[in-house]
Formats: structure tokens, sequence, C-alpha cells
């Protein structure tokens, strides 16, 4: 799996990008913003610096949500799905567990924009998300179901314990399908959700924990947070050549 994400790499991540990065941002969405009414301006321009919201951020060391067993899990997978290369960062090294575990502690893990009432009957992938878990309590259950799986099932104790290739094997039968969880776990339904949020990690702003160093934006060219694109809009196909900037600048910028 390792060899094949290698040589397929670019291509698959920079087609996650669009979707990875506006998935968790679509789930920080505030109440009552979607029910406003609509406004008629004319005149002058309708915002006051310094009145947006500032994005939340990620801040401390260590895992707040994720236990110690946990937290082995999600390094291990995550390593498996964007392992490191010379094409760019890993997941890991990209620091995406950290940004998974901040994303489970706050309003996306507990589900603050999700409809999680009943009943609950098999939904179609046109229909999104359909769980009793909220997406923090998904993650809880599923890795303790996948640990179970494979110390009945494999050879090994926990999923950390298998080999490379077996945990491909393992992802693999988890996105299929074919791996059946117990606990009312969907293990494939767990898988979609790890997939997309690691890409959410990978590519997001770093304000959020992850994509550290901008080393995924460094690596498919994606300049960034930067204010003003216009002189490049009719220019296409031209590489924009500014190193990349994030929502709080890069390193060795300061303030004036």
């Amino acid at each position: 799996m390792a060899k094949k994400m290698n040589l397929d790499r670019r291509k698959f991540l920079i087609g996650s990008v669009v979707a990875g990065v506006a998935g968790v941002t679509a789930a920080t969405v505030r109440d009552g913003e979607l029910g406003a009414p609509p406004q008629t301006i004319r005149g002058s321009v309708p915002w006051k610096a310094g009145t947006a919201d500032a994005p939340p951020g990620a801040s401390g060391v260590g895992y707040v949500f994720f236990t110690k067993a946990e937290a082995a899990f999600i390094e291990a997978a995550v390593g498996r799905l964007i392992p490191n290369d010379p094409v760019g960062p890993g997941g890991v090294e990209a620091n995406v567990p950290f940004f998974l575990d901040r994303q489970l502690a706050g309003p996306f893990g507990r589900g603050d924009h999700f409809y999680l009432g009943g009943p609950w009957a098999k939904g179609t992938p046109e229909q999104g998300y359909q769980s009793r878990f909220s997406p923090a309590q998904l993650y809880r259950a599923a890795i303790d179901a996948i640990d179970r799986y494979v110390g009945a099932n494999l050879s090994a104790a926990t999923f950390t314990a298998l080999s490379a290739p077996d945990q491909d094997t393992f992802l693999k039968g988890l996105e299929s399908g074919d791996v059946k969880l117990d606990g009312g776990v969907d293990g494939k339904a767990f898988f979609s959700m790890l997939l997309q949020n690691t890409k959410e990690g990978y590519f997001s702003d770093p304000i959020y924990g992850g994509n550290k160093d901008m080393g995924a934006w460094k690596m498919i060219g994606f300049p960034g947070a930067h204010y003003d694109y216009k002189e490049w809009v009719s220019r296409h196909g031209e590489r924009v050549p500014y190193p990349p900037v994030g929502f709080k600048g890069r390193p060795g910028w300061t303030e004036s």
C-alpha cells in the first residue's frame, strides 16, 4: 500500500484538497447563521475591522481527547494512510493526529451540527452521515472494536502490533466493508470519516494544528492565505511564486 501511495500520492492528495478542507470548515458553522435573514448591501463596505470571528485554532501540546491506546491506533493508521516519503511529509509528520484530537475534543467531535436523532436505518451514500454516534463517539467505539477484532481474529493483540502490510490489508477491509466490527460500529463509515478527517488535517491551515510547517501546501505548491490574488486570476497554469502563508502569517514575519 505504501509503494502505491508513493506513486500516485500527489494526484490523490491534490484531488482531495477542496473536499477535505471544506469538511471541517462546514462543521464549525455557528448556531443561527443559517437562519439569519438576508441583508441588502448599499453604499459602503458591510464590515468593520476586527468584527469577524477568529478561527478557533488549536493550542497546547499532547492529546486531550485520545487515550494512550487510541492515540497509538490513530498514529499508526494515519501513518499508513499518508506515509512519509521524499515527495512530502507523512500524516504523522504533518501533525494530523494532533489535529484530529483537537477536532474531536470540540464542536465537531460532539456533533454539534449533525442530526443524531433516530431512526437509524441504513442510509445511502447520498444521504450523508447516518449514525447514532457523534464523531467523537464513533472514533472511540470504532478504535475499541478494531482492537477487539484484531485480537480475536488476527495474529496480534492490537492494530498497532500488526505489521505495516497487515495494517494496510486491515484498513482496506474496513474501507470495503469486508471487516465487520461489533458494538454497533459501522467500520466502513468509520474508515470514510477517518480518511476524510486525515485529509482535512493534512491540508488545513496550520492554525488548526495539522499541516505542520505548511509542509503539505509546499508539496503541492499552494501559496495559502495571501490577501490578494487578483493579478493571477487570468494567468492560468502559472505557478504562484509566493511562499505559503497561513492565517497567522509565516515564520520570519513580524508585526509592524
